[in-house]
């Protein structure tokens, strides 16, 4: 099994949609913990719309290049495309922050919602 440290967010229908994604993950990920999930003021997005932004520290049995491709089809799955993302809508992002002690998308460590929601796991 791998250990994994997963961020959540979205910014459109975020209420409906982050749920919704936990219970996708449901399938990859075992003995998940999630933290709590807070509203976050936008960064760099052509949206002024809030996001939902959460964490979840889990295991999975997938490889890593597996991982990525499972979270990015589950996104498709949620209605994100690309005109969306041109837009600044943010049906669901799920990127890996953390696989097996390795970090991943650097620059998101610093945001201050990683930093607080950090310690509930």
């Amino acid at each position: 099994m791998h250990q994994v440290i997963l961020s959540l967010g979205a910014n459109y229908q975020a209420e409906k949609n982050l749920p919704e994604a936990r219970t996708s993950l449901g399938q990859i990920l075992f003995s998940p913990i999630y933290t709590d999930a807070i509203w976050t003021e936008p960064i760099a997005s052509k949206r002024s719309d809030l996001y939902l932004n959460q964490l979840v520290k889990a295991q999975t049995n997938l490889d890593f290049e597996s991982l990525i491709k499972e979270i990015k089809d589950m996104e498709i799955r949620h209605g994100r495309t690309l005109e969306e993302r041109e837009q600044g809508i943010v049906r669901i992002d799920i990127d890996v922050l953390e696989y097996d002690g390795v970090r991943h998308h650097l620059r998101d460590w610093q945001r201050p919602y990683v930093q607080d929601l950090l310690p509930q796991l």
